[in-house]
C-alpha cells in the first residue's frame, strides 16, 4: 500500500492514495490553514470508521441479514499535551433493516474490533481505549 502527500499552500496537502484517489487536507486557521479540508487526525478517525464499516457489513452480508443501512459514529478523546493522540475512541453502529438479529449484529461488530479491523487493532496495540456498541433500528413495515 502506498500513498504520497503533496503540500500545496500553506496548512493545505493533497492526499494521494496507491489506487488512485485524492483527499484535500487543511489545517485550521489559527495554524496557517483556510479550513478547506479534513484534518489529518480526522482522517485516521474517518479511516478507522471506513475499516469497521466495511468488516461489519461484509459479515452482516454474508450472514444474510437484510440491511437497509449502516451508520458508524465515531467520537474520539486526545490528550492534552503534545503529542495530542487520541487516548479514547467509541464506534457506535445504527444498524437499519427488516428482521436484523442482535446477536447475529453484535457477532459482527465483536468480530470487526477483535479479528478484522486492522486499523482499530492497530491503535489499541498503540494504547489508544476502543469500545463499540450498536443499535438496531427496525425498519419493517408495521402489520
Amino acid at each position: 500500500m502506498k500513498a504520497r502527500i503533496k503540500w500545496v499552500q500553506d496548512a493545505m496537502f493533497l492526499a494521494e492514495s496507491g489506487s488512485g484517489h485524492a483527499v484535500l487536507m487543511d489545517g485550521p486557521p489559527d495554524h496557517g490553514g483556510r479550513n478547506v479540508g479534513v484534518r489529518p487526525m480526522e482522517m485516521l478517525l474517518m479511516g478507522l470508521g471506513g475499516c469497521t464499516s466495511f468488516d461489519v457489513m461484509s459479515i452482516l452480508k454474508k450472514s444474510r441479514q437484510d440491511v437497509d443501512d449502516c451508520v458508524a459514529e465515531l467520537s474520539a478523546e486526545r490528550a492534552d499535551e503534545v503529542p495530542a493522540v487520541f487516548t479514547k475512541i467509541h464506534v457506535h453502529f445504527v444498524v437499519k433493516g427488516k428482521g436484523l438479529k442482535e446477536a447475529v449484529v453484535k457477532r459482527a461488530v465483536d468480530l470487526s474490533a477483535e479479528k478484522y479491523c486492522s486499523a482499530s487493532i492497530m491503535l489499541e496495540k498503540a494504547g489508544v481505549e476502543i469500545t463499540h456498541d450498536f443499535e438496531i433500528v427496525d425498519t419493517a413495515l408495521p402489520a
